[in-house]
C-alpha cells in the first residue's frame, strides 16, 4: 500500500493511542499539534507542504486555507460529516481542486441512547430531580416523537419502544423498516401536538423548531436535544423553557445553544455538559473509521 509523504494533525484529533501508533504505517513523516491554530495563517503554516492533514470539528479549513496548501491531496475529518454545508472543511472547493475529503459517521450513537434513557428515568421517577408528574411514571405508554430519524434516532427509538413507548417520527422520508416495527411517520406539526416527549436528532445546523412549532407543542412537555448543535430557534426555545411546566434536556451546552448561560441553572433544564456519545468505545470506533478512510484513500 502507498504511503503519504507527510501527514499533519492540525490540532487535537482525539485518536486513541493505538491508532496514533498505526498512523506510522500510512505516512513517512507525521507532525502533530496538540493545540488549535490561532489563525488561518498559522493553519496554513502548520499544513505546509504536507500531502495529508487530519482535523476534527475545529479548526475551520476554508478555501482560503486549502488554496495555499499546494501539496495537499487528502483531508481526513476525525468527526461526523453529515453534509457538505455543515462541514468545517470547504469540501466543494477541495473536490474541484483534486483534494479528497473523507469524514465519518455513526460512532457515538450508543452513548447518546443511554443518556436519553438515563435522563428520562431520572425525571419520570424523580430520582434527585423534581418529578415530572404527581406520581412516578414508566416509559411504558409514553407518546414519544422523534424529529429527525437517522441512525441515532432509530437506535434510541427501538430501545424506548422495547420499553413500551408509543413511537412516532418526522423525517425527510418514511422509514419502511421502522413502519414494519410499529414506529410511524407523522407530519411535524401533528407529531408535536400529539407527543408528550419530543426528541430532536437533527444534522448539525438544521433548525426545525421555531415559534410556531413551540406553540403547537404546548406546555407540560419534555424535550431532549441529541443533535450536535441546537435544533431550535433560540428565542423560541428560551421562551418555552421559561415556562416551569416544561423540561429541556441536552447532554452538552452546545446542544442548548447561545442561551445556555441564561438557562443552565433553571430547575427545568438538565444539561451535564458532557458529550454523551464520546465514550471509550466511541473513541475506539471513531479511530478505526479514521484509519479505514486513510486506507481507502491510499488504496485508490
Amino acid at each position: 500500500m502507498k504511503k503519504f509523504r507527510k501527514l499533519v494533525e492540525a490540532g487535537p484529533i482525539g485518536l486513541q493511542p493505538w491508532a496514533e501508533e498505526k498512523l506510522s504505517d500510512y505516512a513517512d513523516e507525521i507532525i502533530r499539534f496538540e493545540t488549535l491554530p490561532e489563525s488561518e495563517e498559522e493553519l496554513v503554516k502548520r499544513i505546509g507542504d504536507a500531502d495529508a492533514v487530519l482535523v476534527r470539528t475545529l479548526p475551520l479549513v476554508p478555501a482560503s486555507v486549502l488554496s495555499e496548501c499546494k501539496s495537499l491531496k487528502y483531508v481526513g475529518m476525525c468527526c461526523s460529516l453529515y453534509s457538505k454545508e455543515s462541514a468545517n472543511v470547504d469540501i466543494d472547493w477541495a473536490e474541484k481542486h483534486g483534494i479528497t475529503v473523507y469524514g465519518i459517521r455513526d460512532y457515538g450513537d450508543k452513548g447518546v441512547t443511554e443518556f436519553v434513557v438515563y435522563a428520562l428515568v431520572r425525571i419520570l421517577h424523580g430520582y434527585d430531580w423534581p418529578m415530572w408528574r404527581k406520581r412516578q411514571k414508566e416509559i411504558t405508554g409514553l407518546k414519544i416523537g422523534f424529529v429527525g430519524f437517522g441512525t441515532s434516532g432509530q437506535m434510541t427509538a427501538r430501545l424506548l419502544k422495547a420499553m413500551g413507548a408509543d413511537i412516532t417520527y418526522y423525517a425527510r422520508s418514511v422509514k419502511e423498516e421502522c413502519e414494519k416495527e410499529g414506529m410511524h411517520y407523522l407530519p411535524l406539526h401533528t407529531l408535536l401536538e400529539n407527543s408528550e416527549i419530543v426528541i430532536t436528532c437533527l444534522n448539525k445546523g438544521v433548525i426545525l423548531l421555531n415559534e410556531e412549532e413551540f406553540r403547537i407543542l404546548g406546555n407540560g412537555k419534555i424535550m431532549i436535544n441529541t443533535s450536535i448543535g441546537p435544533a431550535s430557534d433560540m428565542a423560541a426555545l428560551k421562551n418555552w423553557i421559561l415556562n416551569d411546566s416544561n423540561i429541556f434536556i441536552s447532554d452538552t451546552a452546545g446542544g442548548v445553544g447561545e442561551i445556555y448561560q441564561d438557562v443552565k441553572n433553571r430547575k427545568n433544564v438538565l444539561c451535564p455538559d458532557v458529550s454523551a456519545g464520546m465514550t471509550e468505545e466511541a473513541y475506539d470506533l471513531m479511530s478505526k473509521k479514521v484509519l479505514d478512510n486513510i486506507e481507502k484513500m491510499l488504496s485508490r
